[in-house]
């Protein structure tokens, strides 16, 4: 088991190389010049002597080899260098939106586990009875309605409510408030983003949950189970649950991982500063540097999500040995 994790951490360096090769070379395949942005948007005249030197500044002039270990090597001493549009620190840039994606992430992926493990077992347990249509009608609707659409419905919902309930219309929080500092101003800024998106995807793991358990249930250890007079609760909770819920896990896990880059109309229906809105930002601007380091971080969230979903496979399915 230890040779295993040993082993998984050393080959998320070579992963993390070749997705940092991919996005670098990608990056500058895109046409535009961030220093022509730059000096376009004071009103200047972009004199050709001062785009060349805002590229010297930036770097840009060096070789396109230096240019890259100089952000593989930043990358791994957690130093991202500058913006290229704003020219502040880029870990001072995503350090004070990673906190809500990172927060938001996990709120959503917890109202999608506690709603969709439940519901997809009743679902399988009470198959083809009206119980089971009312579970699969719930997620069909899940997966229909997108998440930023329910959002804007549930905005609406609360203003209409609160406006006829307490005479004022409510309105949340503008600015992002730390749990630790105002956990009611916090919950009330990121609680109705985190249902909307996590309902979405409680959709995808209740038919997941579904389908994986009424496969299992056929199994001949179950028939086993059950033979030798074991109650139904404990036939299902200790010996089909846990083996049902690997190709759950890994839904979660995948989705979780999106979550922390994925959400731009969300946030930007809910007003959040995450991660997604300066993605597009940056992307909008050219900034190369911020952009790669915002791929970056994206695919180390991905790479550590599937190290500990393959963990969490042992736990689930004593089958399972790493060796």
């Amino acid at each position: 088991m230890y040779k295993y994790i040993v082993k998984r951490i050393l080959l998320m360096f070579p992963t993390l190389i070749g997705a940092a090769m991919l996005v670098f070379f990608l990056l500058r395949l895109i046409p535009g010049d961030v220093c022509e942005l730059r000096l376009a948007g004071t009103g200047l005249y972009a004199d050709p002597a001062e785009i060349e030197l805002c590229r010297t500044n930036l770097g840009l002039n060096d070789h396109i080899m230096v240019q890259f270990a100089d952000f593989v090597l930043g990358f791994f001493i957690l130093d991202l260098g500058e913006s290229m549009w704003t020219g502040k620190a880029i870990t001072f840039e995503i350090g004070l939106r990673f906190q809500l994606s990172l927060q938001v992430a996990f709120m959503a992926t917890f109202v999608a586990v506690i709603i969709s493990i439940p519901l997809g077992v009743i679902s399988a347990v009470k198959q083809d009875t009206w119980i089971d249509y009312v579970v699969r009608t719930f997620s069909i609707f899940g997966i229909a309605i997108p998440s930023f659409w329910l959002g804007i419905m549930i905005i609406l919902g609360l203003l209409i409510s609160t406006q006829a309930l307490l005479g004022e219309p409510w309105m949340p929080p503008i600015w992002y408030v730390s749990p630790f500092e105002d956990l009611g101003a916090n919950m009330a800024q990121l609680i109705w983003p985190a249902v909307a998106t996590g309902y979405r995807y409680s959709a995808v793991a209740t038919r997941m949950t579904r389908s994986a358990l009424l496969e299992v249930l056929r199994e001949d250890y179950i028939r086993t189970a059950r033979a030798k007079g074991l109650l139904e609760k404990i036939v299902i909770n200790r010996h089909a649950l846990k083996n049902s819920l690997l190709p759950v896990v890994t839904i979660i896990g995948i989705e979780f991982a999106f979550l922390m880059g994925g959400l731009v109309v969300t946030e930007q229906v809910f007003n959040l500063n995450g991660l997604g809105k300066l993605f597009v930002e940056s992307v909008l601007n050219n900034d190369y540097s911020m952009t790669q380091a915002l791929v970056m971080i994206v695919v180390t969230v991905f790479v550590i999500t599937n190290f500990v979903v393959d963990l969490f496979y042992a736990w689930l399915d004593p089958r399972i040995r790493y060796s």
